[in-house]
């Protein structure tokens, strides 16, 4: 039995479509049943008060372990990893972040983790192309995309991808002790992923390009103040680690990652 949590998040949904397509037993957990597939178990639980996540590792072999943006605030990652080994579970696949491979983002989660005496994978993925979806509602009534830094580019990943590979981490032998770096195939900026809307849209979309200080009043809606100083820092002067490409997901899928256009294309209805 493999339990995946976040199961209803761009990681986590995927992640457990590719599981039931592998018809592997499955639990998904998450704050809301919204999303799960038809027929998979769901187990309704919050990271942030561990003991509801127990039932659901009953029998498991591997937990897929993946934190809500606000986990670092009000949960506690070493109280989730009692829990996980009280019930039984050898193993666990964290969702991590390429910022703490980078040293943008803090480590305590894979620190933890490490030390748990549990087997474990790291999956370090990138700028997510998802998080394009935040321009969503401009595009739809404006044909506009506001961001910072248009012109710096990094590399952003299709989330499907994250969780091609998570598959692959959870349901094979191998992967115990590895750290993978999950990156999309090329650098793109800002105003290239609004040309890249537009152009799946038959439509033009005007980039506008926001100050640090606006986009940093945006982003404290939905993430913890540090991370957003980080994200910012990352995508306004990222490093030469943070703008290069990894091998890992060609490696392990046996394909290249998918381009920001594939992925504006399979979700282009969010845009009109």
């Amino acid at each position: 039995m493999i339990v995946v949590t976040g199961a209803t998040g761009n990681v986590g949904q995927p992640l457990v479509q590719a599981l039931v397509r592998a018809d592997e037993p499955v639990i998904a957990v998450s704050r809301s049943g919204i999303g799960v597939p038809a027929g998979v178990r769901h187990h309704q639980a919050d990271l942030a008060e561990p003991q509801s996540l127990e039932p659901a590792l009953r029998g498991a072999a591997v937990l897929f372990l993946l934190t809500s943006p606000d986990f670092m605030a009000n949960g506690n990652i070493d109280a989730v990893l009692d829990v996980v080994r009280a019930a039984g579970v050898p193993r666990v696949v964290l969702l991590s972040s390429h910022g703490v491979g980078t040293g943008r983002h803090p480590s305590v989660l894979e620190d933890s983790v490490q030390r748990s005496g549990l087997e474990w994978t790291m999956l370090r993925p990138g700028n997510f192309d998802s998080n394009a979806l935040q321009w969503a509602d401009m595009v739809r009534t404006q044909r506009v995309v506001a961001a910072p830094f248009g012109d710096v580019a990094v590399p952003a990943i299709d989330p499907a991808d994250i969780a091609e590979v998570a598959a692959i981490a959870l349901r094979e032998q191998g992967h115990q002790g590895n750290i993978y770096t999950l990156t999309g195939p090329e650098p793109i900026s800002p105003r290239q992923q609004a040309a890249a809307i537009g152009t799946a849209l038959g439509d033009s979309v005007r980039f506008v390009e926001q100050s640090r200080a606006e986009a940093r009043t945006q982003m404290l809606r939905y993430m913890p103040e540090p991370i957003v100083e980080a994200t910012l820092d990352a995508l306004g002067t990222p490093s030469a680690a943070e703008q290069a490409v990894s091998p890992d997901i060609e490696r392990l899928l046996g394909r290249p990652p998918r381009t920001f256009a594939e992925w504006v294309a399979r979700t282009i209805t969010a845009f009109k």
